[in-house]
């Protein structure tokens, strides 16, 4: 008897037995293997709910679009690369010029997707791509060279974007935003977490645009042009109400030319732009240089529609051997902006750093 045969008998007794509220092994999930040279999008589109695509170690030269919820891609390793095809892309997230995409829909978001343990390189827009998306996991993924984001998403809640490696990628390495073709207030992204990345010679370490309710920790950030951006404007709400916490930022020293948004970016740290209710606290940054208004450890500077920062706390933070200086409040207009038990040698306005951790309430770094 074949083997399918064989699963629905089994899942037509165990009803008989168990009764309609039982578990059923109707639903036991498949496991797709997929060798090189055959296609992962083949896979895909086999898989139901539930199953995992497992691709071999070798080469892959094609993209991916996944639009199924609890699907699982993954890879063997770093050995597991998928890089863009020869030809004219198949579907439409390598006509995009991205490499994996996880795209749904306004009424329904895709769910549970998880991307594991592979390489995607050298596409001409992001490694991986997200939209409308909930619950989304992705680790253990190197994503490299690629033209604009290492890892990006749009309109999603939920993700966890662990202990990859996101490296020479043209903008971010990591990317999250409310949206990217449109304006619109922030994105309440329900607790998404950025966690133990590695990401260097990038434009920008992390970008996170117009979200709240996140949270950046643990990430190894150096050799970027600038390392951790939290970017907001005057939409409304405004981007803010996260923590970028315990990172360690170093040596964001790459120059990477302006744009009509921002000024051309070098030694930048951490940069708040239009955000508020944002708490960076216990990273160690360090030996950022340049010449950039953004330049510095931490920096508050007003966003390019001259929205001001509001109500943020920088605090315990290890901020040193930054030029021109390790805390910058370049955001006079910003209220209730407040520096406390950092500890740092040089700031700008002067005083926000203090012996022993102390602080004492500035004009400058209060906006009150």
């Amino acid at each position: 008897m074949a083997l399918r045969q064989m699963k629905y008998m089994g899942c037509v007794a165990a009803m008989m037995i168990g009764g309609l509220g039982a578990a059923s092994p109707c639903d036991t999930t498949q496991r797709h293997v997929v060798h090189p040279g055959e296609s992962i999008q083949r896979a895909v589109d086999r898989a139901k709910p539930g199953d995992t695509v497992f691709l071999r170690p070798g080469h892959y030269r094609e993209s991916v679009l996944i639009r199924k919820s609890r699907l699982r891609l993954v890879g063997a390793g770093r050995k597991t690369v998928i890089s863009p095809a020869g030809k004219r892309a198949a579907n439409a997230c390598g006509q995009s010029g991205n490499g994996i995409c996880v795209v749904g829909t306004g009424g329904r978001p895709l769910r549970n997707v998880s991307i594991r343990s592979l390489t995607v390189q050298g596409f001409k827009k992001s490694g991986i791509w997200a939209s409308r998306t909930d619950r989304l996991s992705v680790r253990d993924v190197a994503s490299r060279k690629n033209g604009v984001w290492g890892i990006a998403e749009e309109k999603s809640t939920r993700t966890v974007i662990r202990d990859n490696a996101a490296i020479d990628n043209g903008d971010a390495g990591i990317f999250l935003a409310n949206t990217v073709k449109e304006e619109g207030g922030a994105i309440d992204t329900r607790g998404s977490r950025i966690t133990d990345n590695r990401l260097s010679r990038n434009r920008i370490g992390v970008t996170v645009r117009r979200v709240r309710n996140l949270l950046v920790a643990h990430n190894s950030i150096t050799g970027n042009c600038g390392g951790v951006f939290v970017v907001g404007d005057e939409s409304r709400p405004r981007a803010g109400m996260l923590t970028v916490r315990n990172n360690t930022i170093l040596k964001n020293n790459k120059h990477c030319p302006g744009n009509s948004r921002l000024p051309f970016i070098q030694g930048s740290g951490i940069i708040l732009t239009g955000a508020e209710h944002t708490l960076v606290t216990r990273n160690d940054i360090r030996d950022h240089v340049g010449k950039s208004p953004l330049s510095g450890g931490i920096v508050l500077f007003r966003s390019f529609v001259k929205t001001t920062n509001e109500r943020n706390l920088i605090s315990e933070n290890l901020v040193l051997h930054n030029k021109p200086v390790d805390l910058a409040n370049r955001d006079p207009k910003g209220k209730g902006n407040r520096f406390v038990r950092n500890v740092c040698r040089t700031s700008e306005p002067a005083g926000l750093c203090r012996r022993h951790g102390e602080h004492r309430a500035h004009p400058s770094s209060t906006g009150e």
